[in-house]
């Protein structure tokens, strides 16, 4: 029987970029649900039947759990990284409130890279080479004897550009140099990691865990660099796509066999239980193995765009069904066709933007296969404007990644501000599978 509307729940959604506007829609979908309120939401959520915006900051813990209690909250779910990092799983348990998410131990895999590269090594998890530096000559000196291209890391949280791929000495001295010394990323640079250059096929793993069950996602593949090509700074991604081909089945047993199980594992041993969502970013090279670039405390962002247009089970029914300790036997239920995400950003992303321009094109133009999910949006006397760098995420479903891809730029061409770009070869490397 479906719940009556006392039975039904209200869930929390912490954050207000494109990932939390797609949570909000896909929980407000659940017969479960009464009401999804969102803190602080964006343009976007304001919009979705059923979803209410809350302004409270995604990092206010305090505030966030004096409304959770008086507005009687059942379910939250986190989306940035930052409140996780910070504690807020840890400060809703401690009053009685249920948050998926891992908690403060178990965040460290996302806060610091030092640790989960020393992580893998102790759990002989597959990894690109490294050594961590917090001094600059030092640094200085191991890069003049790497060979190029390498890789050049902020060890804490750096909003998605704390990453730098050096094609030259010249290049991994001034990465380190600006974060060691300059304090481009503040605290979150005071310690660098320097990183072999892995050359291969990336793609984004994520999954649901109880600490001891993972539940994979569907797998996708998202696009870091700002230009064509994969070319130009590390964003915080322009688009992604799922499922990604070079995750096959044997490809995916294996990265469950070689990472996410050894993680968890070597998580629990360590006193630190996982619980919540993992993503293990991987690389997989020449020879077929997944070695792992990073790890998320939380769902990806454009990845969770795509992913959940395609999943067909009750997102609210599953979080809770992993707390309540019924991981074993959930299985997740996916539309067999493909997503593919496009992010529309403003000029000047990654580095410095305006903000407030006036976004035409978001009323009417819809059509069955393709969503516009919000970012960096805010209401301003009625009008839809910029707020962020990454603005609006445009998805699109088709039979094949190259249908999925042709939705979602039909969408796009309709939309508009000044200084608005993307990239228009989200998804090439599928694309180019299909064709052979």
């Amino acid at each position: 029987t479906s719940p009556t509307s006392c039975d039904r729940m209200k869930v929390l959604i912490i954050g207000g970029g494109g990932r939390e506007h797609v949570l909000a829609w896909k929980c407000a979908q659940s017969p479960r649900v009464r009401e999804v309120l969102c803190a602080p939401g964006n343009a976007g959520t304001t919009q979705e039947a059923g979803v209410r915006n809350i302004d409270i900051p995604a990092d206010d813990i305090e505030a966030l759990v004096r409304f959770a209690i008086d507005a009687s909250i059942e379910l939250s779910i986190v989306g940035p990284e930052a409140p996780l990092v910070a504690g807020i799983v840890d400060a809703f348990a401690d009053n009685g409130l249920r948050c998926f998410g891992p908690n403060r131990e178990a965040a460290i895999l996302e806060a610091s890279k030092s640790f989960t590269k020393d992580f893998l090594k102790r759990h002989r998890i597959p990894t690109a080479y490294s050594q961590t530096f917090d001094h600059l000559q030092t640094a200085l000196d191991y890069i003049d004897a790497q060979p190029t291209p390498m890789v050049v890391k902020a060890d804490g949280l750096a909003a998605g550009k704390g990453v730098i791929v050096a094609a030259d000495h010249e290049q991994a001295r001034a990465a380190a140099t600006s974060m060691l010394a300059d304090k481009v990323f503040g605290a979150a640079g005071s310690r660098i990691v320097v990183e072999e250059f892995l050359d291969g096929e990336e793609a984004s793993f994520i999954c649901m865990t109880d600490g001891l069950t993972a539940i994979p996602f569907a797998s996708s593949q998202d696009h870091k660099a700002r230009d064509e090509g994969d070319h130009g700074p590390n964003t915080g991604g322009m688009g992604a796509y799922s499922p990604a081909p070079v995750i096959d089945a044997a490809m995916h047993e294996r990265v469950m066999k070689t990472v996410i199980e050894p993680t968890l594992a070597g998580m629990r041993s360590e006193g630190r239980l996982y619980q919540g969502f993992l993503y293990a970013g991987v690389m997989i090279d020449g020879d077929g193995t997944p070695k792992v670039l990073e790890f998320n405390c939380r769902l990806g962002d454009p990845e969770t765009q795509p992913i959940l247009m395609r999943l067909k089970t009750d997102l609210v029914a599953a979080c809770v069904s992993v707390m309540d300790g019924g991981a074993r036997s959930l299985v997740l239920e996916w539309d067999p066709r493909a997503a593919l995400g496009v992010v529309l950003a403003t000029g000047g992303y990654p580095g410095a933007y305006d903000k407030g321009a006036v976004i035409s094109g978001l009323d009417g133009n819809e059509e069955p296969l393709s969503r516009v999910f919000h970012a960096g949006t805010r209401l301003d006397n009625g009008r839809c404007v910029t707020s962020g760098g990454r603005v609006l995420c445009v998805v699109g479903l088709g039979r094949r990644v190259s249908d999925a891809q042709a939705a979602a730029y039909r969408r796009v061409d309709t939309i508009a501000w000044p200084g608005m770009f993307c990239r228009r070869d989200i998804g090439y490397r599928a694309i180019a599978r299909e064709a052979d």
